[in-house]
């Protein structure tokens, strides 16, 4: 059975280390085999503000936003 260690946490002591987790949980008759994440890590994510966003003038279904993604200019995106 698998569980998400932030649902874990919840329940348990939070300032545990991944390592003291599952070894609490082996002493308490709960067989820990592995640690897997659920997903790879996130990498070329961007944040941004929206700033603006209009009607696309030659779509109807599209929207054109102003963002600031910090890059020191705004982007244009449709």
């Amino acid at each position: 059975m698998q569980f998400s260690e932030q649902w874990l946490r919840t329940w348990l002591n939070p300032s545990m280390t991944t390592e003291e987790l599952g070894d609490t949980l082996t002493m308490g008759d709960l067989e820990v085999d592995r640690f897997a994440p659920a997903a790879p890590a996130f990498t070329g994510i961007v944040v941004g503000q929206i700033l603006s966003m209009e009607k696309h003038p030659d779509a109807d279904k599209l929207n054109v936003s102003q963002v600031d993604a910090c890059t020191g200019e705004f982007l244009h995106v449709i």
